[in-house]
């Protein structure tokens, strides 16, 4: 399929999708949007891709909505779209293959919401984020929710309130992002997680994935009770047993699972 607004590209086993405004820093459109949510179906849906990375096109991943389509709307109207510029996060963590946002230049508004919601998250130095739709009356309600997941009330609610700027080295310390790399080294480094992620038993890894989510949130006996079920079941596919079998005669397990 082709895209107006990003790009999507297959190399491997590895889907990658490009926010492509770079004009507009990337900013949300309706269009984007909801490109960005069938691209992600898309890939989720091929049996050749086991991971699939996001990035942005220009100066930084993304500078939020574009408010250009916040002006003179009704309040259904507003609704609906703001539905549709939501609507990644349920996709994302709804999905089978792990998502990987590997950010640069700058993260805010829906862009921070973009790598809170991604399953993974690789920065590169000196990366801005920041909940900053406050700072012109608006607010970052929407990219919270997946915020509050990471980082838990009171930070969420200090980057939500104060619309303040945080760099890199403090995103990774306070849970947003996983690891954060010199800029020459991003793509390489995002290029090397997605394929340690593909190595692995593509089943296996999808299952996991999914009991996450399923359990997260949920009372602590139906979260294990979950958790028991899955594992269970990972423990009856041919790559499980393929797996041990090659564990104990100590060489390299060959997946059959896609």
């Amino acid at each position: 399929m082709e895209y107006k607004t990003i790009l999507s590209q297959r190399e491997g086993h590895i889907g990658t999708i490009t926010l492509n405004r770079p004009e507009s820093l990337n900013t949300f459109t309706k269009e984007l949007a909801a490109e960005l949510n069938s691209a992600l179906r898309e890939l989720d849906k091929d049996s050749d891709i086991r991971v699939v990375v996001i990035k942005g096109n220009g100066k930084g991943f993304s500078a939020g909505i574009d408010v250009k389509e916040l002006k003179d709307m009704s309040m259904l109207q507003y609704y609906e779209t703001t539905q549709l510029m939501e609507e990644m996060t349920i996709t994302i963590s709804s999905m089978k293959k792990p998502v990987i946002a590997s950010v640069h230049g700058f993260a805010v508004a829906n862009g921070i919401g973009l790598v809170a919601a991604s399953d993974l998250a690789i920065a590169a130095e000196g990366t801005k984020f920041g909940a900053t739709a406050i700072n012109i009356g608006l607010s970052c309600i929407g990219p919270a929710v997946p915020m509050l997941r990471s980082l838990g009330r009171k930070k969420t609610l200090e980057l939500l309130l104060t619309g303040r700027i945080i760099e890199a080295k403090e995103a990774e310390r306070i849970g947003l992002i996983n690891k954060v790399v010199p800029k020459e080294r991003l793509e390489a480094e995002t290029k090397q997680l997605a394929e340690e992620l593909a190595s692995k038993s593509p089943l296996a890894l999808q299952l996991t994935k999914m009991a996450f989510y399923k359990m997260a949130d949920l009372p602590l006996p139906e979260a294990v009770e979950i958790s028991n079920l899955f594992f269970s079941t990972i423990c009856t596919l041919e790559d499980a047993q393929e797996g041990i079998d090659a564990f104990l005669e100590k060489r390299a397990p060959k997946w059959k699972m896609k």
